[in-house]
């Protein structure tokens, strides 16, 4: 199941054909640190970043499927911004240098930090 914004993917497939840039196919399997198995219906949303690293505006989001996995095709080759939400997991961020047509990349999910109160 995928979920995207199609003007910006768009643009951005556009943007890479036109100044002859290299695409390449993404593949995302979402973890859960504590235990390996997979995590559904993640939000991997992905912003490409300039040569200062800074964040484009926009960006497209896909959703991981039952074994945790997400995939898309036509990114341009360069910096690309990694964002990972889930509920009862830290959100996951990095940046990755996207250098091959065809590119795993793996995310474990840490659960989140214990929070401390005075009303216990």
């Amino acid at each position: 199941m995928k979920k995207f914004f199609p003007i910006v993917a768009l643009l951005l497939v556009i943007a890479a054909v036109a100044s002859d840039k290299k695409l390449a196919k993404l593949e995302f399997l979402v973890v859960k640190e504590s235990n390996g198995k997979p995590v559904r219906n993640a939000a991997v949303v992905l912003h490409p970043v300039d040569h200062r690293g800074n964040q484009a505006k926009g960006g497209l989001e896909l959703k991981t499927s039952a074994e945790g996995k997400a995939s898309i095709e036509g990114i341009p080759f360069g910096k690309l911004r990694v964002q990972v939400l889930a509920p009862h997991f830290k959100t996951f961020g990095e940046d990755y240098d996207i250098t091959q047509p065809n590119q795993e990349i793996n995310i474990k999910l840490q659960a989140p930090s214990e929070q401390y109160t005075i009303y216990k």
